[in-house]
């Protein structure tokens, strides 16, 4: 069984440390999920294990044969590629056969009576047996489809930075390596898309590193957390919900065990005030033992439950009223005919296909995108704050309190109460020392969470979040959630987080496509579980209406004792017809393992043919098993 064992992994960020000496094994099944709040060294943990990392100090021990695939938040792919040739530029060994092959062909169609190049395209072809090579090209068109990236021609560089991290993400799930590192694979997928690879990585052969915001997505895959915190990794068993219960309860026995010694501290200090002198050996062994308590006393740290709680003004019944909108852009259709009325204090959540028009609409609210036709009317007492998916231009060389300070220098809460911008920081999860930071010195994710900080300062009635979730860790999207269900005003979310949205929305608009919105009154997550029960029932009812004999509705099999005279002679040749079909997938399989493996169009070919027969035996041993229960 392969495995990785971590010891002594030490990693500071000039004055910080992020994690010191920290030590765990991953073994070949572990689904493990990674979550800290922003800026506490998740992404330069998963950096240390890659490699990639050359400041951390300790030792990662693997075998030699280890591999290790990684997916960044930044993907590095050339532009210049086919979004084909992109994925297959992996460096791990199952595209190093590939491409080994593909030069062996190329130098054998060049010199085919060379006994060394013979000898050499040989070599190749049986690696990519060995390596079972020869399916990558569609289990990738699988992967990719899934993804929703179908133009396998498109040039790199044509897509959006979404579209590069599904395809970075097609790249990596592919080399199915030991250990699988995964750095917020979820962001910018939409909701059929998670669910499937929510199903690929619960069926993965090797052990899987991933960070998360997804709280959902962390129920269905992890089967342990890792939790960085204060520079110190603690393991959990089990998925997210687990995690929060356990780590109550760790929290809890952290802080009963703080107060004893605090207790024990104070009872102690009284008597070394009382002039305990060291006249004898237990005397100094209590001297000694109330100096080790004095050192370690108080030194508890531990995540707080935080609330943010900001006033805003006064907010009209009417807040924003569209009437037939119509949009397209590139020629594509966004909007048709759509009307909308928008209360005060309703919550609504944008979902849908990527590329739809979800963030369309939003600048569309906000005035930065002017319709074709129709109209948008925005209440007179409105105050809008728009928290986009691109940060606003930053001063990297100002330093964090000074970035709020030109908001203000205190706000009001909902009680009129005087909050203190520093008051706000620590409020937002940035303790006191992080207050003179440069701006520069904080990662992606603290950046984010500052220009949100900056918009909620500004008090706004009515509040627009662009999929706020892909660059906030949980701690924070948890403050957010709690100041959204004490806001008195509108919010307008687009988002795929299922658990985010379940939490902040309960009047929902999906984004399907060519111009269609729909609208549903609920939760996301029953949304999608009745979306998921009518796919169900069409297909039952395909199925179904493939099986009808006749126009005529067929009665249910428990009333039927007797096949007809045509279902008899079906059931008479049935298991021949079977064997014809698996004949003839296993000469199509035989044939895709002979084809010059940079024939890619014929074994595509190949591929959906077999794919074909599959679906087709499938359907026959359905209709056989039909047949069977009956007398015959």
């Amino acid at each position: 069984m392969e495995t990785m064992r971590v010891e002594n992994l030490t990693k500071t960020y000039g004055e910080k440390t992020l994690f010191d000496n920290l030590g765990f094994i991953i073994n070949e099944h572990d689904r493990i999920g990674l979550i800290g709040t922003n800026g506490t060294g998740k992404t330069s943990l998963l950096n240390a294990i890659s490699g990639r990392d050359n400041d951390s100090t300790g030792d990662i021990i693997t075998s030699k044969a280890y591999s290790i695939a990684y997916l960044t938040q930044n993907p590095d792919l050339d532009d210049s590629l086919p979004i084909m040739e992109a994925v297959f530029s992996g460096s791990q060994k199952i595209y190093q056969t590939i491409k080994n092959y593909e030069q062996a062909v190329d130098a054998y169609s060049a010199h085919p009576n060379d006994e060394a190049i013979i000898n050499r395209y040989e070599k190749a072809e049986a690696r990519m047996n060995e390596d079972d090579a020869w399916n990558v090209q569609s289990d990738v068109k699988t992967i990719l489809t899934q993804l929703k990236i179908n133009d396998y021609d498109k040039k790199v560089g044509e897509l959006s930075g979404g579209q590069k991290r599904r395809v970075a993400l097609a790249q990596v799930l592919v080399e199915s390596p030991d250990l699988l590192l995964l750095d917020e694979p979820t962001n910018h997928l939409d909701f059929d898309s998670i669910d499937w690879l929510e199903k690929y990585l619960s069926g993965y052969k090797g052990a899987i590193m991933l960070v998360t915001h997804d709280r959902y997505f962390l129920d269905q895959v992890a089967t342990k957390i890792f939790e960085l915190s204060f520079g110190k990794l603690f393991e959990y068993t089990g998925n997210y919900q687990d995690y929060v219960e356990q780590k109550a309860t760790r929290v809890q026995t952290e802080i009963e065990a703080e107060h004893k010694a605090q207790q024990l501290y104070k009872s102690e200090l009284a008597w070394m005030k009382a002039g305990a002198k060291a006249r004898s050996t237990k005397q100094q062994a209590r001297i000694n033992r109330f100096n080790e308590l004095k050192d370690n006393v108080g030194n508890l740290q531990v995540d707080e439950d935080v609330t943010v709680s900001l006033g805003q003004s006064r907010l009209g019944k009417e807040v924003i009223n569209i009437k037939d909108a119509n949009l397209n852009i590139d020629n594509k259709p966004i909007l048709k005919d759509f009307s909308i009325l928008i209360q005060g204090n309703e919550r609504i959540g944008i979902s849908g296909e990527n590329g739809a028009g979800k963030t369309s609409l939003l600048n569309a609210i906000a005035g930065d995108l002017p319709l074709d036709s129709g109209t948008i009317k925005i209440g007179e007492t409105v105050k809008l704050a728009y928290y986009r998916q691109i940060t606003e231009p930053i001063d990297e060389d100002k330093r964090v309190i000074s970035y709020l300070s030109d908001v203000g220098q205190q706000v009001t809460n909902n009680n009129g109460e005087k909050i203190s911008v520093t008051e706000l920081l620590e409020e937002f999860l940035f303790p006191k020392f992080m207050h003179g930071t440069l701006i520069r010195k904080l990662s992606g994710g603290e950046k984010r969470r500052l220009y949100l900080l900056k918009l909620l300062m500004e008090q706004p009635n009515v509040l627009l979040l662009d999929e706020p979730s892909n660059d906030l860790d949980i701690s924070t999207l948890t403050v957010l959630e709690n100041y959204i269900n004490h806001f008195q005003g509108t919010v307008i979310t687009v988002s795929h987080d299922r658990y985010f949205l379940d939490k902040v929305a309960d009047r929902l608009l999906i984004f399907e496509g060519n111009g269609k919105v729909s609208e549903h009154r609920g939760q996301f997550s029953e949304y999608l579980a009745s979306l998921a029960q009518t796919r169900v029932d069409d297909k039952k009812r395909n199925k179904a209406k493939r099986f009808e004999d006749t126009p005529e509705k067929v009665t249910e099999s428990k009333e039927k004792t007797k096949l007809t005279y045509m279902e008899k002679k079906e059931y008479a040749t049935i298991e021949q017809d079977i064997d014809k079909l698996e004949s003839q997938k296993a000469a199509v399989e035989e044939e895709m393992t002979t084809v010059d493996g940079s024939d890619y169009g014929k074994l595509s070919d190949l591929q959906k043919q077999n794919d074909e027969l599959d679906g087709k035996i499938n359907d026959k041993m359905e209709r056989w098993e039909y047949l069977s229960q009956f007398d015959n």
